[in-house]
């Protein structure tokens, strides 16, 4: 088992005994979106199951998800139900790693950038690989693919 996976049984079994009922259906969907993917990967040989860095993407998104409902039931008038994503969301950050500020991800770009040799956009695709092995949960990643462009491009 991994360290995240313990920390999402442990949160499943506090919620349980405190009858956080709310708390308890989020884990108890982190807990299925990371079986069915464990169980997906077993065709391809892997039967340990998922390591932390593709469990984090799953959380990722999944809080996504959350906040593309959230903005739609804020459009629709169904304020109850963006403030129940939001509560969810709330939990699901609980096993995220603390988000980079804007600086903190400038710096990560340049270093990485500098770090695979990076000279045209078409080295692209190594920083981003290269970063999200090192910083997945902690950016997001669709705030630095234009980042890298306009400093490779």
């Amino acid at each position: 088992m991994t360290l995240l996976r313990d920390r999402v049984s442990a949160g499943l079994k506090d919620a349980m005994r405190n009858k956080q009922a709310d708390r308890l259906s989020t884990l108890r969907l982190i807990t299925a979106a990371i079986k069915d993917r464990d169980i997906a990967t077993r065709s391809e040989g892997v039967v340990d199951g998922v390591p932390d860095t593709e469990v984090l993407q799953i959380l990722g998104k999944m809080v996504k998800q959350r906040q593309e409902s959230v903005r739609a039931y804020e459009e629709g008038g169904r304020l109850e139900l963006a403030e129940k994503e939001r509560a969810e969301i709330a939990v699901l950050e609980e096993f995220l790693p603390r988000k980079l500020t804007a600086e903190e991800i400038e710096k990560a770009v340049g270093s990485t950038i500098a770090a695979t040799k990076a000279t045209s956009i078409r080295d692209m695709g190594k920083v981003m690989a290269a970063l999200k092995a090192e910083y997945t949960g902690r950016m997001d990643f669709g705030v630095v693919g234009p980042m890298i462009k306009d400093r490779l491009g």
